[in-house]
């Protein structure tokens, strides 16, 4: 569970890092003038070659990975609730380092969310150590 958890983490990392490039690549570009198709266009071209959101989206990419290599090894009702501690970094990495305002009402919100990871976690613990071995295979053997 620690590999998981640490692998996690990371991903969570990697994404709160990629919505914070995104964020600053995408307010660098500002608004399209008009919102027609060729300056929607334009805009959109400004957008994929803009550094910081290639390297957002290259963070974000690093996070999905961690993301389908956890579903593939752990139970989704454990890690899927799990990812909600994204939101939390994110809001962090936004207050650190976009110097956006957080109300103290939102930083409640985000330790709601951490309570809620906390009983997630506990839980995944308290089943693993109740649970008894399955002897039941779903792949039948004997052919």
């Amino acid at each position: 569970m620690i590999k998981q958890l640490t692998v996690l983490m990371g991903g969570l990392v990697l994404e709160a890092i990629g919505v914070v490039l995104l964020s600053k690549g995408l307010k660098t570009l500002g608004t399209p003038d008009h919102y027609t198709v060729p300056d929607l266009l334009r805009f959109a071209g400004r957008a994929v070659s803009s550094a910081p959101i290639l390297i957002g989206v290259a963070f974000e990419a690093g996070f999905f990975g961690c993301l389908l290599y956890l579903m593939s090894r752990a139970s989704i009702s454990f890690i899927w609730p799990l990812t909600s501690m994204g939101p939390v970094l994110t809001t962090a990495a936004a207050y650190f380092i976009l110097r956006e305002p957080v109300s103290a009402l939102r930083w409640a919100g985000v330790l709601l969310m951490v309570i809620g990871a906390l009983v997630i976690t506990y839980t995944e613990k308290v089943q693993r150590q109740t649970s008894p071995p399955s002897s039941v295979s779903i792949i039948d053997q004997s052919k």
